[in-house]
């Protein structure tokens, strides 16, 4: 089994900062591809960010230039520094890899529980 675990929500203010993290673990032989997604009531689930194994990015338009990726990947975890939050940005964030399991030798897409994001005054 993967599992993915989301940590570093909470409630800021606009303009605040936080960090996300998600640390993946189980029988990984190897990640390609990290992303956050995040959705909000009544929304669909969007992409916000990718990064690959060699560190390449992409980012939705609404958060370029404020949002940044990252990852570890000795540590098979993925960062999401987000810097001048908006209320728009509140939102469940979930984290996603594209992960080979050693133990099956598949490669499958595995989701995080996810972790609330609040901007609010």
């Amino acid at each position: 089994q993967v599992q993915l675990v989301e940590s570093g929500g909470g409630l800021v203010q606009p303009g605040g900062s936080l960090r996300l993290s998600c640390a993946a673990s189980g029988s990984i032989f190897s990640i390609n591809v990290m992303g956050w997604y995040r959705q909000a009531p009544g929304k669909q689930r969007d992409l916000v960010a990718t990064i690959t194994s060699g560190g390449g990015t992409n980012y939705a338009d609404s958060v370029k230039g404020r949002f940044t990726i990252s990852r570890d990947n000795a540590k098979n975890t993925v960062y999401l520094q987000m810097n001048s939050l908006k209320p728009e940005d509140t939102a469940v964030y979930y984290c996603n890899g594209q992960v080979l399991d050693v133990n099956s030798g598949k490669r499958s897409n595995y989701w995080g529980q996810g972790t609330q994001v609040t901007v609010s005054s």
